[in-house]
C-alpha cells in the first residue's frame, strides 16, 4: 500500500509489522479457532508481546503510547485477517482499558493498566436483555450500603468478560433518581471472582467464534466506594464517550475486513477462468472489483481523519458514527462482492470469503447499530425536536 494517506515513517512500518504478525500468527490458525469456537490465550499472549494490549495508553502504566490512528492501523491490519483476533483487541483498548485511563483516578489507574497491558483482559458491562440500543433502559441497579454498594442485574453480550485472564469488568448500574426525574447512572469496576458475580461464556455465535463473549450476572454483588469509576452519576457520560472512541475501533474492523475481502476476492478473480480467459477481466466482475476499491479508499481517507481529529482532541461524536456507519456497510459490500465473485465456492467453509461475509454483519450491530447511528447522526443536525 502506497502513502496516499499520508501517515508517518512510524506508521508505515506498524502497518507492516502488525500484517507480518497477523500473517505468520494469526492466519494459519483462523479457520480451525473458527471452527472450534475456541478462544486463544496463546494468541492473546502473543499479541500482549506486541504491545497489542495497550495501545493507546502511557508508558508509566505498561501502554505502548501510541496515537489513536496508529492504535487503528493496528486493528484494521489484525481484522484483515481474523476479526476474533481483532475483536479482543479492539474491545480490551477502547471498552476494557479505555474507560479506566480516561475515568479512573490515580490508585485505579496504577492498580490495573499495567496488568492489562501486558496481558490481561477487562470487559464493558452495558448491554442488557432489554437495553441494548436502548441503553436508557438499564436495570442493572447499585444501591448504597453505608461505604459499600450492592449491585444487581445481567449484562449480555460482552466481549472478553468470561476468560480465563479476565480481571474483571466496568459495569453501568442505576444508582438513583436525579431531581428532573432521570435516572442516576454510575460505572463500577467489579472484579472477577467477587462473591455473586458470575461471567459465562456465550456460545454458538455465527460470528467472531474465536472472541470470548460473555454474560454477566450480578447477584447482591458488593464493591465498596473506592470501585466507582469518576464521579458517581457520571456513568451516563462516561458510556457515551467511550463509544465514541469505540466506535472507531468497530470502523477501523470494517475497513479491515473490506480490505481482506477485496484482496481474497481480486487474487481468485486474476488466477479463476472462465471462457478462457481470467474472471477479473469480465466487466461484471471487474466493476465489483472497482467498486470495492472505491468505497475501501473513501473509507480510510474518512477514518484516519476522524482519528487524526480526535489525536488533536477535537470532539468526534458526529464523525465517530459516520465512520462506524460506512465502514461496516462498505465491509458488508465488500463481503457479499467477495461471495458472489467466488460462487459457489464462496459458501464453502473452505474459503475464507464466507467467514469474511459471516463475521462481518456484527459491525452493523455492535456498539450501536446502523439504525442508531444514522439517529446519532440526525440528531447532530437537529432534525428531531428538543
Amino acid at each position: 500500500m502506497d502513502n496516499k494517506f499520508n501517515l508517518s515513517d512510524e506508521q508505515i512500518l506498524l502497518r507492516e509489522t502488525v500484517r507480518k504478525f497477523a500473517e505468520e500468527e494469526i492466519k494459519p490458525l483462523a479457520r480451525e479457532l473458527d471452527a472450534k469456537e475456541e478462544f486463544s490465550y496463546e494468541l492473546t499472549r502473543k499479541m500482549a508481546e506486541m504491545g497489542f494490549l495497550g495501545c493507546f495508553i502511557p508508558e508509566e502504566y505498561g501502554g505502548s503510547n501510541l496515537d489513536y490512528l496508529s492504535y487503528i492501523i493496528i486493528v484494521e491490519e489484525l481484522t484483515r485477517v481474523d476479526s476474533s483476533q481483532a475483536a479482543t483487541v479492539a474491545a480490551h483498548n477502547s471498552l476494557g482499558i479505555g474507560p479506566i485511563y480516561y475515568f479512573g483516578n490515580e490508585e485505579q489507574k496504577k492498580k490495573y493498566l499495567p496488568k492489562l497491558a501486558s496481558g490481561y483482559l477487562w470487559g464493558f458491562g452495558l448491554t442488557e436483555p432489554e437495553a441494548g440500543s436502548d441503553a436508557g433502559n438499564t436495570k442493572t441497579t447499585a444501591v448504597k450500603d453505608g461505604n459499600k454498594w450492592i449491585l444487581n442485574g445481567t449484562k449480555i453480550f460482552i466481549t472478553n468478560a468470561s476468560t480465563d485472564i479476565t480481571l474483571g469488568s466496568t459495569i453501568l448500574a442505576v444508582t438513583g433518581t436525579l431531581p428532573n426525574g432521570k435516572k442516576e447512572y454510575t460505572c463500577f469496576l467489579v472484579e472477577n471472582g467477587t462473591p455473586g458475580f458470575t461471567a459465562k461464556p456465550m456460545k454458538n455465535k455465527m460470528m467472531w467464534r474465536a472472541s470470548n463473549t460473555s454474560e454477566l450476572i450480578l447477584e447482591d454483588v458488593v464493591v465498596p466506594d473506592d470501585n466507582i469509576l469518576g464521579k458517581r452519576g457520571d456513568g451516563f457520560k462516561q458510556m457515551l464517550k467511550t463509544l465514541d472512541n469505540g466506535r472507531l475501533a468497530i470502523a477501523a474492523m470494517g475497513l479491515g475486513l473490506a480490505q481482506g475481502a477485496f484482496e481474497y476476492a481480486l487474487n481468485y478473480a486474476k488466477t479463476r477462468k472462465t471462457f478462457g480467459q481470467p474472471i477479473a477481466s469480465h466487466q461484471a466482475i471487474a466493476f465489483k472489483l472497482a467498486d470495492m476499491q472505491m468505497y475501501i479508499d473513501l473509507a480510510r481517507t474518512y477514518l484516519y481523519n476522524a482519528c487524526r481529529m480526535l489525536d488533536n482532541k477535537q470532539r468526534i461524536t458526529m464523525e465517530s458514527a459516520i465512520a462506524k456507519l460506512f465502514c461496516s456497510e462498505v465491509a458488508h459490500l465488500c463481503a457479499n462482492h467477495c461471495v458472489q465473485i467466488l460462487g459457489g465456492y464462496g459458501l464453502m467453509k473452505e474459503y475464507d470469503a464466507e467467514r469474511y461475509y459471516r463475521d462481518q454483519k456484527l459491525l452493523e450491530i455492535g456498539e450501536g447499530t446502523s439504525e442508531i447511528q444514522r439517529l446519532v447522526i440526525a440528531r447532530l443536525l437537529g432534525c428531531f425536536e428538543s
